[in-house]
């Protein structure tokens, strides 16, 4: 009874849904993984494979749904601080998943661009050849795009930025006065690809953004749920999307 209800509900949201603007970029902090195993009694980096699988479930929901860009926050720069089994795990799934999405043929019929966002210098050799292959092969792929933030940080993202504009300027190939908003954002880790987002979610219960996308994120909407993301469901997809159009409304009046 309980399954029927929730099929209902989650009907009759997709339908009020559709009837609206649909965002273009949608930008995921997948938090809750490790306290999602603990509740589970498990050991808490076991809760990064329920994650990818959730994250590949949420893929197919925003493509569905036709969003166009989806950014997904699997690792920043200060998770490094974590044990070496647990970082081992993450980059183990991590590269499966890539495996997987090369494999797969949903990847050429929608035309889908993987693109990892971050400081790939410090990924591990195996995961950074596999990420080279997968960039590679969907490189010319323009329907929908997949960015995966690994080794991110925003903050660091903008000063990489800043000092290969710089360099650019030292060797006389561009000049200070040709410096604006779009050369920032081509020099961005996703290449000016991904320089807008319309709507941010995290998960977890925490209301923060934790150095994500500062610069892309300047004018989208934040929605925040307080479930688990292995627990995310597609109702709370369907009311975070349903959140952004009723505020995006309240801005155009």
């Amino acid at each position: 009874m309980i399954g029927l209800v929730y099929r209902i509900y989650e009907n009759r949201l997709l339908r009020s849904v559709k009837k609206g603007n649909i965002p273009e970029h949608i930008a995921i902090i997948m938090d809750g993984n490790r306290r999602f195993a603990r509740k589970k009694g498990l050991k808490p980096y076991q809760g990064h494979f329920f994650g990818s699988k959730k994250a590949e479930e949420v893929l197919e929901w925003c493509w569905e749904l036709g969003v166009r860009m989806l950014t997904l926050y699997a690792f920043s720069t200060e998770n490094f601080n974590r044990s070496e089994a647990e970082k081992r795990n993450i980059f183990s799934l991590l590269e499966r998943e890539l495996m997987r999405i090369l494999k797969d043929k949903r990847t050429y019929e929608r035309e889908m661009r993987v693109k990892i966002v971050g400081r790939k210098d410090m990924l591990p050799r195996n995961l950074l050849k596999t990420v080279e292959e997968v960039e590679k092969i969907t490189s010319k792929h323009r329907r929908h795009f997949l960015n995966i933030a690994v080794a991110y940080g925003g903050r660091q993202e903008i000063m990489d930025a800043v000092r290969a504009i710089l360099r650019k300027v030292e060797e006389g190939r561009i000049s200070p006065d040709e410096i604006d908003k779009k050369m920032v954002e081509e020099h961005l880790y996703g290449d000016g690809k991904y320089s807008k987002v319309d709507l941010i979610i995290r998960t977890g219960g925490e209301q923060r953004l934790s150095n994500f996308l500062p610069w892309q994120a300047a004018n989208s909407i934040a929605y925040f749920c307080d479930v688990y993301w292995p627990e995310f469901r597609k109702i709370d997809l369907l009311r975070a999307i349903r959140s952004w159009q009723f505020r995006r409304s309240q801005e155009v009046v």
